[in-house]
């Protein structure tokens, strides 16, 4: 809202006002007119450019057109980040705009090896031996000040680079992707430190039933499934339908049911929104995750109805509600935890469905959930 008001106002170009405001730069040090006109950045060599983001495919994929206009790859499950040198300095960036530099030393070898004027983007990952390992390896290396000697040997570090937007110091955005991949290769050929930063696999494909087929292989690699990207595309600010298609295998799901209720926040600050939901552990009930998205505006006036009337406990805005009201929950990955009661942790957990045809005697269990964790032919459960 910030950037249109701004690019309204100013008669500017919104993707160019986006490209001013990130990165690192003080208020009080440049001008307005600077800042619009994007004068401020060279005084920092950390300056990155806004991401380039992908609409979920929400169609068949033969409705694109013929394969031989489209890139695919694996859509990589980590830390979306752009590696940046400039002036003899390096700089990561995480699509959160936090400079995350110092968390992977890993790739401070790109300091020497890698180019003045070039910038990349792709995906940070723990790769080991030559394998991407889960996020929630990765999330052992996330956040933290100092890395100690089993973190660095569990989780290393690596990078595949999906594309370069700076080369020699020039911004090549607007070339094709097949101009900026093929850059991307050669200048990626000439780091001496092997096996680390490498460029995003391209997937070979002749036909769409083809791939089709090797999407439904992508949990095995650690993927969410596939991207789409046209091979004439520039690389743009933000989200534009028709160039990149994010095409996710579907998710996990289990069966819950709904022990503690809260009220939200905004809108709906009257309504109980946000739920906890628990499986069967033996003849006990263990929470196994939050979720406060999913339901229609008339399904929430139906379970806050619920709570209402089925309130058990009160822990300050907190309510405990009999349990049996039972969902659907979708999530994207599983892992142990110690954080949690239930020594898992589930990765993106979303309400999938109000299940108003089964009862609290057919939810999950813990036990099927831990399975989840070793197996390697999960399956979703609709």
């Amino acid at each position: 809202m910030l950037v249109n008001a701004i690019a309204k106002q100013s008669q500017k170009d919104s993707s160019k006002i986006m490209h001013s405001i990130m990165g690192k730069w003080l208020p009080q040090e440049i001008t307005y007119n600077e800042l619009i006109e994007g004068m401020h950045v060279n005084t920092d060599n950390s300056w990155p450019y806004p991401f380039c983001l992908a609409y979920a495919l929400d169609t068949e994929p033969e409705n694109l057109g013929p394969t031989t206009a489209w890139q695919a790859e694996w859509k990589w499950d980590g830390i979306r980040g752009q590696i940046i040198k400039r002036n003899g300095e390096l700089f990561i960036w995480s699509r959160g705009e936090e400079l995350v530099t110092d968390q992977f030393p890993e790739l401070h070898f790109l300091k020497d090896e890698l180019e003045d004027g070039t910038v990349l983007d792709g995906e940070i990952l723990s790769i080991k031996e030559g394998n991407v390992q889960s996020f929630s390896i990765l999330q052992q290396r996330l956040n933290r000040k100092t890395i100690n000697k089993s973190q660095l040997n569990e989780a290393p570090i690596g990078f595949f680079a999906y594309d370069v937007l700076e080369y020699k110091a020039q911004d090549i955005r607007q070339e094709p992707l097949q101009q900026r991949r093929s850059i991307l290769v050669a200048i990626l050929q000439k780091l001496k430190t092997k096996n680390v930063v490498l460029p995003s696999p391209v997937i070979e494909f002749e036909s769409w039933e083809k791939l089709t087929t090797l999407r439904q292989s992508s949990r095995e690699l650690n993927s969410e499934g596939i991207m789409l990207k046209k091979l004439d595309s520039i690389f743009h600010t933000g989200r534009k339908r028709g160039d990149w298609w994010k095409w996710k295998i579907n998710p996990y799901t289990v069966d819950t049911v709904m022990i503690y209720a809260q009220k939200g926040s905004g809108r709906r600050a009257n309504f109980y929104t946000d739920y906890t939901f628990a499986v069967k552990d033996g003849e006990k009930l263990v929470t196994i995750a939050k979720a406060y998205s999913g339901l229609t505006d008339k399904e929430i006036k139906e379970v806050n109805s619920f709570v209402n009337k089925n309130a058990i406990e009160k822990f300050g805005p907190v309510r405990t509600v009999k349990p049996e009201l039972v969902f659907e929950i979708a999530f994207e990955g599983i892992a142990e935890s110690k954080r949690h009661k239930a020594g898992l942790a589930l990765r993106f957990p979303r309400i999938a469905r109000w299940r108003k045809d089964k009862k609290v005697d057919e939810i999950n269990t813990l036990d099927e959930l831990r399975q989840l964790i070793s197996s390697t032919d999960l399956k979703s459960n609709h």
